[in-house]
């Protein structure tokens, strides 16, 4: 499989969260993922777009670069401080410990103004 990219604009608004869902899901399809996979692959978009949401971007921008060997996702972040209110802290603490749990690896830009998740065919939280 060569690598592709598709490129996903949504509002920052819950009511999108299964389009996120979905495309997650169904490339990872694409890359061969077992049954686990695609769900840790949904899951992390899901959880990983919820953290997005609550940076309250003016649009959320979601990159999937489809691979054989991964689904790579990266997700655009506002610059609201998601520690300046306890509830939305809350929340985006439950994103971390799920990402934690269903990707690969997740980590933030330098800037902060984008959010990177891996979840790799065969890899560590798909056995």
């Amino acid at each position: 499989m060569t690598e592709s990219r598709v490129m996903l604009c949504v509002p920052p608004s819950p009511s999108f969260a299964r389009s996120v869902r979905m495309m997650a899901a169904n490339l990872a399809v694409l890359c061969s993922m077992n049954v686990e996979e695609v769900e840790d692959a949904r899951m992390a978009a899901e959880e990983a777009f919820v953290y997005a949401c609550a940076t309250r971007p003016d649009v959320c921008d979601i990159s999937f670069d489809v691979s054989a060997d991964a689904l790579n996702m990266s997700f655009s972040l506002g610059e609201a401080s998601v520690e300046a209110d306890p509830v939305v802290a809350e929340q985006v603490g439950l994103a971390q410990v799920l990402l934690s749990a269903v990707s690969d690896t997740y980590e933030f830009t330098p800037d902060g103004s984008a959010l990177h998740v891996t979840k790799l065919v065969g890899g560590v939280h798909g056995v």
